[in-house]
Order: structure tokens, then C-alpha cells, then sequence
């Protein structure tokens, strides 16, 4: 790799030195303001740009979430984009309190065109106004040196100041593209220029919005930059400070989260990450980031799936199974240690939840691997552990309880998951819920040598259990009897007498379903001809048939 030809960020431009930093001792202890850019920036990176009808979609989903502040597109660059805002403008498509924001470069003629289509919408607006302001940039892209630059965004400043005109609805929004890259003392001196011409104050904030457009170096470098701005900004508290993160190297989210810290009260990004080549900051992971650290994120994600199924819908670009979250595989253990600690913590949290008379719902989490309830973002419990060649005895006693109610004891767990490691090591297959089960049936409750077809007990004055039956004894059919203390031991006895003795180590019972519904389920210990001790299962309608069923399986 010819790693040779890159130099890193402090050879590429001037870090500010923070020898005093603040952020690292900071907490995040609320929300910023978020700005989902999905209907400009992640729309400027989709395949196939959305349609009228993807546009207004996404922009219902983000109202409906609780986003008060969206942008909603670049219409001096698209018609399409030019007429949603004119949309907005002349429907109540966009509620009062939701601001629209939206995008222009640095050009007279694009500025004019902005608020050509902004006019007459009855919603608080924000005019952003960007350019790059790199060298790389300056020299490569717009051939001007920093004061003819400078003097170009003052320029558009005017021109936007000019069409504005003392409208209050009105704010304004400047972003020196690429700021990661730009010199500190030429971002705060441009920066500083905007605001001052644009007057800002705590009752008319100026958004400064700071992009680290292309990443290009770890989090805490974006932090001391962020900082340094929040530090020394003039009229600091008649601006926001806003974010724009990328994720080239795969740290958009600590970028943001780090930038916070550093002073930054605004971020912007797209739902699931969207955005040109690997994708802008994702507003989900940030806001859920806080929801898994108690703080309320004001942003409702109740119904996740649905929420990215829309997306979805409105990109045409997949949500990768492991994203954090939403994937469908992020709340699922296949490990079997991973398995155990997930069952036993789930059954923790229900009876922690029932001794302080709480709704499991509203109570404290503490469950192992899960960091948030998947159930507040709309999951249900079913998909939390799935069985593969990795998988444990306590995922499969989970999957078995979970999908058909099933309580099996430790010792029959073992036996079971033995048998599902082999199928599953055979087949190199996922077991599903309904596969498992006739997995565990083929096991323990398939028909033997000895099959009842009926039977009746009664008990006798001294106590004692009488048992008469009607068994498939090798297809014949013969009657038999037998007492005992108890139906279990009748039987036992009764079995004996025809020559086919069950010694019985361990029996357990239970009910699955409830009411005319229920089932009873008797798992039975027994030792095997070789002496090893077996297992077999019987359900029936009533806790005796269970318990005959169970029993005669075990007859050889």
C-alpha cells in the first residue's frame, strides 16, 4: 500500500492548540437541535433522486417524528426541489412550528432564484448560504485567494440580507464548506464577517454551521476545531453553533457526538447515514445514542421498523442488517454465552419489574448485551435469540419458550442442544422456531414401542392409585393395570407387568396456554437400556394424559 503519498491532517492544515481543552470532561446531558438534510444532501447522493411523491413522503416521516426544523432542498439547483418548496409555500403540508431550511451556494443570481421559491411560505425560514473555504479548495476548485473569497461571501451575505428585507420569518445560515481543512484563523475571520453583517443577536440568531465535509482525522481533532471556534467566535451568543459531519473514515457519529461537548448546539445529518460517498452523520444512531444513556433525544423512534421502511422506500437503498439499532439482526444473539445471559436477564427484568410493581415497560433496564429494550423502538421479543451451529442450550430453551411456551428443564436443555448442534453443524443452516420444535418432537415425543389408546384412574379408600388402560404394546392391542401412590407410579407398575419396565428419574409438568386452550407438557427423566439417563416428552389435554404419554414413550 503506497500509504507514502497521504499526509495526515496536522501536515495538511493548522490545528488549533487546546492545551485546555474542555470538551473531554464534558457530558451529554440533552438533545441538540436536530436538522435532517435528507431531502437535499441525501437526496444529492441517491442513485435516483426522489420523486414529488418520495419528497413529501420523507417530509411527513420527519414532521411526524418530531423534526421542528428540516431542510428541505436546493431549488435554485433542481426543479424539483424548487417546486416542493413552492409546495410547502401554498399547502399546510408543513406544520407552523417546523422551520424550513433551504441551501444555496455563494451566487447572486442562485440567491435571487432561493427566495423566489420561499416566498410567501408562511413557516420561520432559514436561507444557508454555503462555500468552500479550504486551500485545496481555493486553488483547485474557485481559483480565488482568501481575501477575493472572503469578500464573495460577503457578497452573497448582501445579496441575501437584500432579498430578506426586514421579513422576520427570515434567519440566516452560512457554512464554510470544508472547514475541517480551512485555516483557523481565515474560518473564524469569515465566520465572524457573516455575523457581523448579518447582525446576529440572541433574539435573531446567525446559524454557523461547521462541515466536516470530508473526514480526515480522528473525532478529537474535529473537537479541538469545534472548540476552538465556540471559544473565540464574536457575538458568540447570537449564534448557533451547528455541525455537519461525514463519515469517510467511519467516525461521523463520534465526530458530532465529540463536537457537542465542544459547544456545538445544532447537528446535521440524514436518517440511517445517507449522504455522498460513505455518508453523512446518522441522525438515528445519535438521537437513540442518548435515549440508551437516559436522555430524552425529542425524537420519537417508537416505531423504528416503520420508520425505516419508509426510508427505504423513499432511498431505494437497504439499511445493512448490523446497523446499530435498526438492523434486523442488532437485537438478535446467536452465541450461546450471549444466549444465556440475555434469557436469564430478560427474566431478571420481569420479576425485578413485578416486585416493585412496575410495568416491565417503564422499568429500570439492566439486560445483558441489549442496551436499550427493543420494545421501545417498536421490536417485539421474538427475533432476540435465534439458533445456529453457535448457538447454546440457554438460546435454544429461549427460542423453544419464546415461540411455542415451552419450559424445559436444565437437564433436558443439555440433551436438546446437543442434537440441534448437530443438525445445525450437518445442514450449516439457522434452526428456525417451528424447524426446533419438530426437532425437539422427533426426539421426545415421538410414538414407541408402547402407545396408549385409553385409560382411567381412580383412587382407592386407602389412598392408593389405580390405573386401567388400553396401550399399543408393538401394534397389538392389550389391556393392563397397575397401582401405585400416585397415577405415575400406577402406571409404572402396569408397564412392569407387561415386561416393559420404565425406571423414572425425574418428572416435571406444566401448562402451556391458557383456559379451554391449555395444554398440559410432562418432561420425563428415565434411565435408558445402557443406564444413561433419556428423555421423553407427552402433551395432552389433561395433566394425566401428559404424564401416560410421557411415560409410555419411555417404554422399550
Amino acid at each position: 500500500m503506497p500509504s507514502f503519498r497521504y499526509a495526515d491532517v496536522h501536515a495538511r492544515v493548522e490545528v488549533p492548540d487546546l492545551p485546555d481543552r474542555r470538551w473531554p470532561s464534558r457530558r451529554l446531558t440533552q438533545a441538540p437541535l436536530w436538522v435532517p438534510v435528507d431531502l437535499r444532501d441525501g437526496n444529492q447522493a441517491l442513485a435516483e433522486p426522489m420523486d414529488p411523491a418520495r419528497k413529501r413522503r420523507f417530509f411527513e416521516l420527519l414532521v411526524a417524528m418530531g423534526y421542528t426544523e428540516i431542510e428541505v432542498g436546493y431549488p435554485s439547483a433542481s426543479q424539483t426541489d424548487f417546486d416542493f418548496v413552492r409546495l410547502l409555500a401554498e399547502t399546510d403540508l408543513a406544520p407552523e412550528h417546523v422551520t424550513v431550511v433551504v441551501f444555496t451556494a455563494a451566487r447572486a443570481d442562485l440567491v435571487a432564484r432561493t427566495f423566489e421559491a420561499v416566498r410567501g411560505l408562511r413557516n420561520p425560514v432559514v436561507v444557508h448560504v454555503y462555500t468552500a473555504t479550504a486551500p485545496v479548495w481555493r486553488d483547485v476548485v474557485l481559483g480565488r485567494d482568501r481575501e477575493d473569497l472572503a469578500r464573495l461571501i460577503a457578497d452573497a451575505g448582501t445579496d441575501v440580507l437584500r432579498h430578506a428585507g426586514d421579513d422576520p420569518r427570515v434567519r440566516f445560515e452560512f457554512s464554510p464548506e470544508v472547514f475541517n481543512l480551512t485555516e483557523p484563523d481565515y474560518v473564524l475571520d469569515v465566520c465572524d464577517r457573516m455575523t457581523t453583517l448579518w447582525d446576529a443577536t440572541p433574539e435573531r440568531p446567525v446559524i454557523l454551521n461547521l462541515p466536516a465535509t470530508v473526514e480526515v482525522a480522528t473525532p478529537n481533532v474535529y473537537a479541538d476545531q469545534i472548540e476552538y471556534m465556540d471559544r473565540h467566535l464574536a457575538r458568540r451568543d447570537g449564534v448557533i453553533l451547528s455541525v455537519h459531519p461525514h463519515n469517510d473514515r467511519g467516525t461521523g457519529v463520534a465526530c458530532a457526538e465529540l463536537a457537542v461537548l465542544a459547544g456545538a448546539q445544532r447537528v446535521e445529518g440524514c436518517l440511517f447515514g445517507n449522504g455522498e460517498r460513505t455518508g453523512n452523520v446518522d441522525l438515528v444512531t445519535l438521537g437513540l445514542n442518548l435515549h440508551a444513556q437516559g436522555v430524552d433525544p425529542m425524537v420519537d423512534f417508537s416505531d423504528l421498523d416503520g420508520i425505516r421502511d419508509i426510508v427505504v422506500a423513499c432511498n431505494r437503498i437497504d439499511v445493512h442488517p448490523r446497523h446499530p439499532y435498526v438492523g434486523e439482526l442488532v437485537h438478535t444473539a446467536y452465541s450461546g454465552t450471549h444466549q444465556d445471559a440475555i434469557r436469564k436477564g430478560m427474566e431478571r427484568h420481569r420479576a425485578d419489574a413485578a416486585a416493585s410493581g412496575l410495568d416491565p415497560a417503564v422499568a429500570p433496564w439492566r439486560v445483558p448485551y441489549l442496551p436499550v429494550d427493543p420494545a421501545d423502538l417498536g421490536r417485539t421479543y421474538e427475533a432476540l435469540v435465534r439458533v445456529n451451529s453457535q448457538s447454546g442450550k440457554g438460546g435454544v430453551a429461549y427460542v423453544l419458550h419464546s415461540a411455542h411456551g415451552l419450559d424445559l428443564p436444565r437437564g433436558l436443555q443439555v440433551d436438546l442442544a446437543s442434537r440441534v448442534q448437530e443438525h445445525a453443524d450437518a445442514t450449516g443452516a439457522e434452526v428456525t422456531p417451528d424447524a426446533l420444535l419438530a426437532l425437539f418432537d422427533a426426539a421426545y415425543a415421538r410414538p414407541g414401542a408402547v402407545e396408549p389408546v385409553s385409560w382411567t384412574s381412580r383412587r382407592s379408600n386407602g389412598g392408593t392409585e389405580r390405573l386401567d388402560l388400553v396401550l399399543a404394546v408393538d401394534g397389538a392391542q392389550v389391556t393392563a393395570s397397575g397401582t401405585g401412590a400416585g397415577a405415575v407410579d400406577a402406571l409404572a407398575d402396569a408397564l412392569a407387568r407387561l415386561g416393559r419396565p420404565v425406571e423414572i428419574l425425574a418428572l416435571a409438568q406444566q401448562s402451556v396456554g391458557t383456559g379451554s386452550d391449555a395444554t398440559a407438557v410432562t418432561y420425563l427423566e428415565h434411565r435408558g437400556p445402557d443406564g444413561a439417563p433419556r428423555w421423553t416428552v407427552g402433551r395432552d389435554a389433561s395433566v394425566l394424559g401428559a404424564s401416560v404419554r410421557a411415560v409410555c414413550a419411555a417404554a422399550v
